[in-house]
């Protein structure tokens, strides 16, 4: 019974740490990201994904080399922020998502993705 409670208890917070770094990107972004997506914008989804992708590999390394919620929630805090600092760095380089170019998109994403694979492995210490 302690395992599912620590599986909900986990999944639960994970899910909010998620959801927080989700709304707090799409805020930063020059341009609203759920829009950009309804209206089909390739570019926005594949750059929104990217950052998804980038939070939720370390947050699931908080997860495995932590010890309690608190310090998992730490951890997914600090690489949130790593990811955010990520994109306002490279949003310059990567213009015109908003009009849908995907090859910026597509390196974004890239950078994304590396940056979040970079935060996961240090986690573990």
């Amino acid at each position: 019974m302690d395992a599912i409670v620590a599986f909900l208890s986990y999944f639960a917070a994970a899910i909010v740490l998620l959801a927080v770094f989700m709304f707090i990107y799409a805020k930063i972004t020059p341009y609203d990201e759920f829009a950009e997506i309804a209206n089909n914008n390739i570019a926005a989804a594949i750059t929104f994904g990217g950052a998804i992708l980038g939070f939720t590999l370390p947050l699931a390394s908080a997860i495995f080399f932590t010890h309690d919620i608190i310090e998992m929630a730490l951890w997914a805090a600090i690489t949130g922020i790593v990811q955010l600092i990520v994109f306002r760095l490279l949003r310059r380089f990567v213009p015109d998502i908003e009009a849908g170019h995907i090859a910026p998109a597509i390196l974004l994403f890239t950078m994304s993705v590396a940056i979040g694979i970079l935060n996961a492995i240090c986690i573990s210490y």
